[in-house]
C-alpha cells in the first residue's frame, strides 16, 4: 500500500492532461515557484540510493535527452535557460525523447507504454518513502510515474534483472505526478530490496530520484567481516535525534568513506547559550561490543568541535555511561581510540563541546551473540 505524503492533492491527467503543470520559466530564480513536499519524517532516514553508498543507475532504456545518472546526483538540480546542445535543451536530470504511436492513424503512445530506468540500492533495506523531484521540468515531465522493487543478491547485470524469472513487486502504482515539483510517496511493507525500476508515463523527465528507509544488512557477511563498523549506516547503524540540524544531516557521519568538503558532515550553528553543548545520538543495528573508536574532522578547519565525549548505553531504558571522556579534537584531523574495555551498546550519544563539526565517527567491534541473532531474526522476516 502507498499514499502520497506531501498532503497535496494531484489532479487527474485524464481529466485535465495539465493540470499539474507548472507556468513556464518566466526569468530570475528558477526554484521560485518550485513546489516543496512539505515536512516528511520519513526523509530523516537514509537515502539508499546514495551514490556515496555505492548505489547507480545501472540500466535505462531511454536517456536521449538527458542521462539517467543524473538521478541520484546529490545536489539540487540547476537551468540555465541558454544551455542548448545538438539534441536540444540540456537539462539536469533523465529525460527521454517524446513516445509516438504505431501509425498516422494512432499519434499517441498506447496506455501501456513507458520509460525505466533502473536503480541499484547502494545498500539494501526496506523502503519507506520515495521521492520522485521534476524540478526545472516544467511541461516535460511524465504524467504519472511507478515504481518496482525486487531483491537480487551479489552483482547482476541489466539482463539478469530483466529475465523472465526475477519477480518485481510494485511498490507505488502508476500515480500522477506535478512538474517543477518534489513529489513524495510515503511507502508501507517490510520487504528488503536491493533494486528499484523508477517508471514515467508515457515519457518525459524526472530531476533526481532519492529512496529512504532502513538498511537491513546480510548478518553472513557481517560475520565473514568479524570486526566491523558497528554504527555504519552500510550495516544498519541509524541518527536518531540531534540538538541541531542547521547546517547538514547528522547521518553524514555514518556514511562510509571520508567526506570530501566541509559539508559532508555534521556541522551545527554556533552556540550562544553558555553552559550548553550540542549532541547527536545514534542506534546501533543490533547490540555490539565497540573496541576502538575514529572520529574524524577533515575539511572541517575553522567549525570543528572543539571536544568531544562518547557515551553509551545498552538497551532502550540501560543507562548511560561514558566510553571516551570529555576530549580536545584537532581541525581537519583524524582522531582514533582504542577503548581499554569493549563497551557493550545499543546506543550511543556524540557531545560536542560547545558547538561545531565532525565529519565521520566509526565504532569499530562486533556484534555480540544476540546482536547477532536479533540481525539474523530481521533479516530473515525482510525476505521473500
Amino acid at each position: 500500500m502507498t499514499f502520497d505524503a506531501s498532503e497535496t492533492t494531484f489532479q487527474n491527467p485524464d481529466t485535465d492532461p495539465h493540470a499539474n503543470d507548472a507556468a513556464p520559466y518566466g526569468g530570475g530564480d528558477p526554484y521560485a515557484d518550485y513546489r516543496e513536499a512539505g515536512d516528511l519524517p520519513f526523509t530523516e532516514l537514509v537515502d539508499l540510493a546514495d551514490r556515496r553508498l555505492g548505489a547507480g543507475v545501472i540500466a535505462a532504456n531511454d536517456e536521449f535527452f538527458a542521462q539517467r545518472e543524473n538521478l541520484l546526483l546529490r545536489e539540487r538540480a540547476v537551468f540555465d535557460p541558454e544551455h542548448f546542445g545538438h539534441k536540444g535543451k540540456i537539462m539536469d536530470g533523465w529525460e527521454t525523447r517524446r513516445r509516438r504511436g504505431a501509425d498516422a492513424d494512432h499519434p499517441f503512445p498506447a496506455p501501456e507504454d513507458h520509460d525505466w530506468a533502473i536503480v541499484r540500492l547502494g545498500a539494501p533495506g526496506i523502503v519507506r518513502g520515495l521521492v520522485v523531484d521534476t524540478a526545472h521540468f516544467r511541461g516535460n515531465y511524465p504524467q504519472r510515474v511507478s515504481v518496482q522493487a525486487t531483491a537480487v543478491d551479489g552483482a547482476p547485470g541489466p539482463e539478469e534483472l530483466l529475465a523472465d524469472e526475477v519477480k518485481w513487486e510494485e511498490i507505488l502504482p502508476p500515480t500522477p505526478v506535478r512538474g517543477h515539483a518534489a513529489n513524495a510517496f510515503e511507502i508501507t511493507g517490510g520487504r528488503r530490496y536491493t533494486h528499484l525500476r523508477l517508471c514515467q508515463h508515457p515519457d518525459g523527465g524526472i530531476a533526481r530520484f532519492r529512496v529512504h528507509g532502513e538498511v537491513v544488512p546480510d548478518p553472513a557477511w557481517i560475520a565473514a567481516l568479524g570486526t566491523v563498523d558497528l554504527i555504519s549506516v552500510l550495516n544498519g547503524g541509524t541518527y536518531e535525534d540531534a540538538s541541531d540540524r542547521f547546517y547538514s544531516s547528522p547521518t553524514q557521519i555514518i556514511l562510509p568513506g571520508t567526506s570530501r568538503k566541509m559539508d559532508d558532515g555534521w556541522e551545527n550553528r554556533r552556540r550562544r547559550v553558555r553552559d550548553t553543548n550540542d549532541w547527536v545520538r545514534f542506534r546501533l543495528p543490533a547490540q555490539g561490543a565497540v573496541r576502538a573508536v575514529e572520529i574524524d574532522t577533515a575539511y572541517l578547519k575553522g567549525n570543528s568541535a572543539g571536544w568531544v565525549a562518547l557515551q553509551g548505553r545498552n538497551g532502550e531504558t540501560g543507562e548511560w555511561f561514558a566510553i571516551i571522556p570529555r576530549t580536545r579534537l584537532q581541525p581537519d584531523t583524524l582522531h582514533r581510540f582504542v577503548l581499554r574495555a569493549q563497551a557493550v551498546v545499543t546506543h550511543v550519544r556524540l557531545d560536542a563541546f560547545p558547538d561545531g563539526g565532525v565529519a565521520r565517527m566509526r565504532l569499530h567491534g562486533s556484534f555480540t551473540e544476540s546482536g547477532t541473532a536479533e540481525l539474523t531474526r530481521r533479516y530473515e522476516e525482510s525476505g521473500a
